[in-house]
């Protein structure tokens, strides 16, 4: 049976019931309200005259006043009925296309003259739709529950939105779920007991210039989808992201079934990776592509530039305030409005990050959307609420460039018209490779919040540990299923030698070793990382990044050889610290075992909690894991142990009896450890925490964030030039933030006196002798690879990665 006939089975269902059924209708045009006249005629309601609620939006009629239809009534059955206009059929599918995007050429809302037109050539377009209707006595009910019913004259706006509502639900049958959204937000909203109990407990509940505000609060949040931006944003986000770009979007199939069932159970937040301005578009036409109903994206206000504001909010887009720390206002509004979307089953969406990530790895997730969301659900507003990562990234992007300004102190452009034509221009002028979109498994909110009434909710201390911990198992999905590139690969290798220049050869080399250990721990790789393991896809790779700019070629001597120079390299740490958190842990159990050795080697200098190697072991990963956590993810301390333990079996199952067995056999462990990545991967971070430590022990009395920074920038640039560091990665502002933060934590800021400055000297003696430590591993690297190489001629590497510096 077509749609068509069953919704006129429907409506001669309800017209059957002589004496208790009312239909309500809603026309915009003189053309619909004939159209809807004619079908209830048809099905046999010619003598059952209906009342009319007017356009979608009108204020409610006098006829729902009247006490004979609405009091006393509890039996009498309300059915809405509207007219739905469909797009017209092209290649087998209903949507609407960029020409449908100019004035007068809405395929879903038609003017007078179009419906007519319609009508006469195409009438298949046009269907009469009935909601599902509701009695009199259940819907003075739900208003009572509701608005707390204090107001006998509200009921007929109510039964007016519950009518537009029934009838949204409806054309959300017709369309399909991707076209569902809120409708009547604000006016929802603003009469509820809920929201009007709030603003009391605010103690602005008397005041009418705080319920203006509200308003006006409501006004800037409020976001739905134009049916038209539904099909066609994805569309325009293609055309920006596929100038530089494969059109097809690299997925795994089986994730994307998982995400389709878990937002059909729950209400969905999509929390996702945040490397670049494109990544709302590449999720928006991941979404529509795979099916998927979408989800309304949170972004800064800034964003809402122009005529951007109000075409992006009909797009989905809710424009938030980027600082409401002193407006309780405006954060109970919020939570009012995220609570309000969730309970009635829309789905979220928005960076876990808060903003792009300028480093390549993620950063601590913000917890602000997440608590209001947690709020629903102990309030028992939503059964649940599924998390669901995503991680979105790409071959290269032209944005890094932006990236090493910003580390270099640069300042971030303001947005407008001007930026968004440079951002575009830009997309279209080389190709980057290709996109990946993984889905990480959901996170149901109640695995960490128990249940709603329950402990959590009920202490803030408690609440707020759970949604620490929630927030960082979504991002360690979000990371854990990040794909490995080729270009990450290959940037690492170059990043390694610090400016020197490597064969084809020797980069193949020192590929080798990497790609054995990503396919013994089974990390997610791309289709292109995979192949490394043959010549050409490395000559592809390379011919990438230089085309980018990012890497050098010298090919006029006896053969070519590649270098990433010191210019481009905070550029391309990007990349590198893209893969960063697969290697992390045998970065640490590196620098654990030398440092169990030294402490086999001499006892008198072990910690006194590890004078066992093996303790001293493990009491070198706390340590470093104190020292790095505000750089990495870090599961919690039981968890991590697994990890490491499982990280260092993997490379010898007896590693705990080696250790114990004396200097010369943790040596021999080390040395058969493949991978050796520390001093790639630790030592950036470490150097540029020593030029901090070392601003920090000039002057006693400085406690400025920006003066720190500034000074440390001054300072690396000069170490840089004295060739005092491996290379001038080290030197960011970015990584000067987080070590601020670090030695905050530690109390190294504020206070005065001689104990402070002991304490910055110890601190700046542990980063130093953390740095021997990783120049040994680096030297044991070298030594392994002129070994290799050797063996592999013509694959020789350098005795050197560049110049060594006096030690440190």
């Amino acid at each position: 049976m077509s749609a068509d006939a069953e919704l006129a089975n429907q409506l001669a269902e309800l017209l059957a019931d002589r004496t208790g059924t009312v239909l309500l209708t809603q026309a915009a045009t003189a053309t619909e309200a004939r159209l809807i006249s004619e079908r209830i005629a048809a099905s046999g309601g010619a003598g059952r005259p209906p009342v009319s609620l007017g356009a979608p939006g009108d204020p409610p009629p006098a006829a729902l006043l009247d006490q004979t239809l609405l009091d006393g009534a509890d039996d009498l059955r309300l059915a809405p009925v509207r007219v739905a206009w469909l797009p017209a059929e092209h290649d087998g599918g209903r949507a609407a296309r960029l020409n449908d995007m100019l004035p007068g050429h809405d395929p879903y809302h038609p003017g007078e003259r179009q419906q007519q037109r319609i009508l006469a050539r195409q009438p298949g377009r046009a269907a009469v739709l009935v909601g599902e209707p509701a009695t009199v006595g259940s819907l003075r009910q739900q208003w009572a529950q509701a608005t707390g019913g204090e107001d006998p004259a509200g009921f007929a706006g109510y039964v007016a939105r519950r009518a537009t509502l029934a009838l949204d639900r409806a054309e959300y049958r017709l369309l399909g779920p991707r076209y569902k959204t809120p409708s009547l937000v604000k006016e929802e909203i603003g009469s509820s007991r809920r929201f009007r109990d709030g603003l009391q407990a605010l103690g602005s509940g008397a005041s009418e210039s705080a319920g203006a505000e509200a308003d006006k609060i409501l006004d800037e949040l409020a976001a739905g989808w134009s049916r038209r931006l539904i099909d066609v944003m994805p569309t325009i986000g293609r055309l920006i992201f596929q100038r530089g770009f494969d059109p097809q979007i690299d997925y795994d199939e089986s994730q994307v079934e998982r995400l389709r069932a878990a937002m059909e159970r729950h209400p969905g937040i999509l929390l996702w990776s945040h490397r670049s301005n494109l990544d709302n578009l590449v999720l928006t036409a991941a979404m529509q592509e795979k099916g998927l109903p979408p989800a309304h994206l949170f972004a800064g206000i800034n964003m809402s530039f122009g005529p951007m504001g109000p075409l992006l909010r009909r797009a989905g887009v809710i424009f938030i305030r980027r600082s409401t720390g002193d407006d309780p206002l405006y954060k109970f509004v919020l939570k009012e409005y995220i609570g309000y979307v969730l309970e009635k089953r829309f789905n979220l969406s928005w960076s876990i990050e808060g903003t792009r990530s300028r480093t390549g790895k993620m950063l601590p997730p913000r917890l602000g959307l997440l608590s209001y969301a947690a709020d629903a659900y102990l309030q028992g507003r939503v059964d649940d609420i599924a998390l669901l990562p995503v991680s979105i990234s790409f071959d290269q992007l032209h944005e890094i460039s932006e990236y090493a300004d910003y580390a270099r102190g640069g300042q971030k452009k303001p947005e407008g018209f001007g930026w968004l034509y440079g951002f575009i221009k830009a997309q279209g002028a080389r190709h980057y490779g290709k996109i990946y979109v993984r889905f990480g498994e959901p996170v149901l909110l109640s695995m960490f919040l128990g249940a709603p009434g329950g402990p959590v909710a009920a202490d803030p201390a408690a609440r707020r540990l759970a949604l620490h911990k929630t927030a960082f198992e979504v991002a360690w999905r979000i990371n854990q299923g990040m794909p490995v590139t080729a270009t990450a690969l290959v940037t690492t290798v170059l990043l390694a030698m610090q400016g020197a220049a490597l064969t084809f050869g020797q980069i193949r080399l020192g590929l080798g070793d990497g790609l054995d250990y990503l396919e013994s721990r089974g990390v997610p790789r791309t289709a292109s990382a995979r192949a490394l393991a043959a010549a050409e896809p490395v000559r592809a790779t390379l011919d990438a990044l230089v085309a980018g700019g990012l890497v050098s070629c010298t090919a006029d001597g006896r053969e070519p050889v590649w270098l990433i120079g010191p210019e481009h390299q905070l550029a391309a740490t990007f990349y590198r610290n893209s893969l960063i958190h697969f290697l992390l842990d045998t970065a640490l159990c590196e620098l654990a075992v030398l440092r169990a050795k030294d402490a086999a080697a001499d006892p008198a200098g072990a910690d006194p909690a590890g004078a066992d190697p093996v303790g001293e072991f493990w009491a070198e990963i706390a340590r470093l894991r104190d020292l790095l956590k505000f750089e990495f993810y870090f599961q919690d301390r039981d968890e991590h142990h697994r990890q490491v333990q499982a990280e260092m079996d993997r490379h010898d199952p007896r590693w705990e009896e080696r250790l114990r067995a004396g200097p010369a056999d943790a040596d021999a462990l080390l040395a058969s450890m493949r991978p050796l990545v520390s001093h790639v991967l630790v030592r950036p971070f470490v150097e540029a925490y020593r030029i901090v430590a070392d601003v920090l022990a000039d002057d006693a009395m400085l406690t400025d964030s920006g003066e720190v920074i500034r000074r440390a920038l001054g300072l690396g640039r000069q170490y840089v030039a004295q060739r005092r560091l491996r290379s001038s990665e080290a030197v960011s502002a970015l990584l000067f933030q987080t070590a601020f933060q670090l030695v905050s934590n530690r109390g190294l800021i504020g206070g005065s006196g001689e104990d402070l400055a002991a304490r910055r000297a110890a601190f700046l003696d542990e980063l130093k002798n953390l740095l021997r430590r990783l120049d040994r591993i680096e030297d044991l690297v070298i030594r392994r690879y002129i070994t290799d190489a050797v063996q592999t001629r013509p694959a020789q590497l350098p005795t050197q990665p560049g110049v060594r510096q006096a030690p440190t």
